[in-house]
Order: C-alpha cells, then sequence, then structure tokens
C-alpha cells in the first residue's frame, strides 16, 4: 500500500522550508502543520495534490470528527480538528498559488476546510486549567528523593521551574554561566536559552522561599565544586544511560550535556507528581502558579508590570490575558466581599488601576476620544 506520493513530497518540502526560513515558524509549529497534511494524505490514500477536489475536504472533515483520540482513547477534541483544519486550509491557499497546480486548483477550494462557526466557537472557547497550588508545588518537591546524583538534579529542576517560571525548553538549555546566585537571577539569553520568540531579558528569582533557593543553590555548588564544571556546561544535564549489572541499559548518572528536547523534563514533572499523589501538571503549569502569586502579592500596577516583565511579558495584558483568569471559587469571593466592604474603601486603588490600564490600551495603539459632552467619556 502506497505510504507517500513522491509530488507531495517535493511540494510540502518547499512549504516547511517557506514556513520555517521566510515565516519564522518553530520546529514544533511546522511538525505540527506536517501532521495535519499527513492525516489528510492517509486519509485520501496518498492522492496526488493535483488530484484534490472538494469532496475530499468533506469527507475529510466529516471522518476526523469520529477520529479516536490516541491520547485520551475518545473523540478528537474540538481544539484538535480545528487547527488541523485550519493548517491544511493554509496550505491549500498556499497550494492553489503555486506553478503546477494553479490550473488544478482554486483558492477558493480551501474554504471547504472551514469549521463551522459553532464548532469553531466550541473549539476556541477559553476554559479555566487545572493550576496547582504554591503549597502543592513545595509538597511535591518536598517528598522528592534525593539519594543519588539524578534524584537531586530533578528535585533542582522543579525548585529552579518554581524560582524562575522558565518554560521547559529554556530549562533543558540552561548552562551555569547563566545562573547568579550572588545576585539572584537568571539571565535568559536568546543566543544559548530556547526562550519563547527568541526573546532575551533577566528573570529574578520570585519569592516563592528560602528553602526553594536553598535547593537551587546546593545543586549549583555541587555542578562547580564538586564536579568541577565550568560556564559553558548545562544547569540541568541529561542523564548517562550505562549497562548495569543485569546487563540492561540504566541510568548511570548525569553526563556532561544538555538534554535535546523538553521531554525529559515533563517525564520527570509527571513522575514527581504522581510519587506525590498529586495529578500531573506541566512545567507551564507552574508560570500560572506564579501568576495566581503575583495577584496575591503585588499592591500597585507597578508591581504587577515588574512580576509580569519578570516572566518575559513584554505588556501586563499579556499576562492578565493568558495567565491572569479569576478562578470561580475566588471571583465568588471577591464578589461576596464587595458588599461588605465600606464605601469609598477601595477609590485610589480603582484609580491607579484604571490609569494603568489606560497607558496599557495607548500603548497598543487605542486612543481616547474627546467627548461631546464632557460629563460622559467616550472610549472607542
Amino acid at each position: 500500500m502506497r505510504k507517500h506520493h513522491p509530488d507531495n513530497e517535493r511540494i510540502k518540502r518547499e512549504y516547511f522550508v517557506l514556513l520555517k526560513e521566510a515565516k519564522g515558524q518553530s520546529e514544533d509549529s511546522v511538525d505540527a502543520v506536517a501532521k495535519a497534511i499527513a492525516r489528510f494524505e492517509a486519509d485520501t490514500q496518498y492522492r496526488d495534490f493535483k488530484a484534490f477536489h472538494v469532496e475530499q475536504a468533506v469527507a475529510f472533515k466529516r471522518r476526523l470528527a469520529d477520529r479516536d483520540s490516541k491520547v485520551t482513547g475518545g473523540k478528537l477534541s474540538k481544539a484538535t480538528q480545528y487547527a488541523t483544519l485550519a493548517h491544511l486550509k493554509r496550505f491549500f491557499q498556499w497550494l492553489a498559488l503555486q506553478p503546477g497546480y494553479r490550473s488544478k486548483l482554486r483558492y477558493s477550494d480551501a474554504e471547504y476546510f472551514s469549521f463551522s462557526d459553532k464548532d469553531s466557537r466550541v473549539a476556541t472557547a477559553r476554559r479555566e486549567r487545572p493550576v496547582p497550588t504554591l503549597e502543592q508545588i513545595k509538597h511535591v518537591i518536598g517528598t522528592m528523593p534525593t539519594g543519588s546524583e539524578i534524584e537531586q538534579r530533578n528535585r533542582a529542576l522543579l525548585a529552579f521551574a518554581l524560582l524562575t517560571g522558565a518554560r521547559d525548553s529554556a530549562l533543558a538549555s540552561f548552562k551555569l554561566k547563566h545562573v547568579d546566585l550572588v545576585a539572584g537571577r537568571v539571565f535568559q539569553d536568546a543566543r544559548d536559552v530556547k526562550t519563547k520568540f527568541s526573546k532575551t531579558f533577566t528573570t529574578v528569582f520570585f519569592p516563592v522561599g528560602a528553602e526553594i533557593r536553598q535547593i537551587v543553590h546546593d545543586w549549583v555548588h555541587h555542578l562547580r565544586c564538586d564536579l568541577l564544571w565550568g560556564d559553558d556546561d548545562p544547569l540541568f544535564p541529561a542523564t548517562r544511560v550505562g549497562l548495569g549489572d543485569t546487563l540492561h541499559f540504566e541510568a548511570a548518572g548525569i553526563e556532561r550535556k544538555a538534554w535535546a528536547t523538553a521531554a525529559p523534563i515533563r517525564a520527570i514533572f509527571k513522575q514527581a507528581f504522581e510519587a506525590a499523589g498529586l495529578p500531573y501538571y506541566n512545567p507551564h503549569s507552574l508560570r500560572s502558579t506564579l501568576v495566581k502569586l503575583g495577584q496575591q502579592v503585588c499592591k500597585s500596577p507597578e508591581d504587577f508590570k515588574a512580576w509580569s516583565q519578570n516572566l518575559g511579558h513584554e505588556g501586563v495584558l499579556t499576562t492578565f490575558t493568558n495567565y491572569g483568569a479569576v478562578s470561580p471559587d475566588r471571583q465568588a469571593e471577591i464578589i461576596t466581599s464587595l458588599g461588605s466592604r465600606p464605601s469609598g474603601a477601595v477609590g485610589g486603588s480603582c484609580d491607579d488601576m484604571a490609569e494603568a490600564l489606560l497607558q496599557a490600551m495607548q500603548r497598543r495603539g487605542w486612543r481616547a476620544e474627546a467627548p461631546s459632552n464632557p460629563s460622559t467619556p467616550v472610549l472607542p
């Protein structure tokens, strides 16, 4: 049975190069596009893209909705279907403009990959995601074993993730030179560190507890003083694998090189949370934990701006929009307490927050227009 079509492979390669080199998309983003196209090719039994017909798109959408997820065992989520169809729509729009395909495809044919308005709203709706509490994370770190060098590394990894809010790709690529224990900060240098959008910024250690900072201090001291590693050695080295006493491959300490991907980091998180009797929270969820902590400890717009920058966000609205949703329980608590506050008790803080919001809107190009009635403020 055919597993590929030569002409399809050639044109796909051109498209992937375009996405990576001209559009600046990451390897993960290009892989997602490749997976979506591969699903469509398998569904059409690898027919030439030049033979595309809108009925193929309609049939693919129907079968995609009936497919089972390998992860959950249930049907593919609306979000997965939406993303898959969006990738295919953009690919066939591009394909219809390419030499050799212009006479075979119409640009409008790609519209048949569109999701229905109803399903699109379901797929793109923002939903509250589970976020670990600071106490839960500290509990996990506190219960992690430290008998071996690998176990010490794993515990330091979780502690450092909480201390800095760094993404898993950054955690996998940090070097010792990026960490300044005296100043209490880490320099996320995009020349070496795999940061989002290749952004370079400095993160000061978040105030999450002296015991968390001490774990990181002890690990860096071990690497520098006991192992005599230098600035360009990895902060979290990969696991060295060797033959054990039973002649089977097994973990045999740490290796003087970094992880190739962030997959081992997610595996360490999963094992640590499950061992502590808690559901798995991925490394990224700790950023949401830190945002919630910031909402509690920051007393002014300037405080939260600094907290937001510490996470690598250029604007406070990014932090609020993507991470700062108020949980339903906290929402009910706030609304209930508002009724018991004395009149005028929060006037000053509201004025400060309103001013900060206006400044953020103006930085994004929004302009307040002078109203015809001075007593009635108007925003576009």
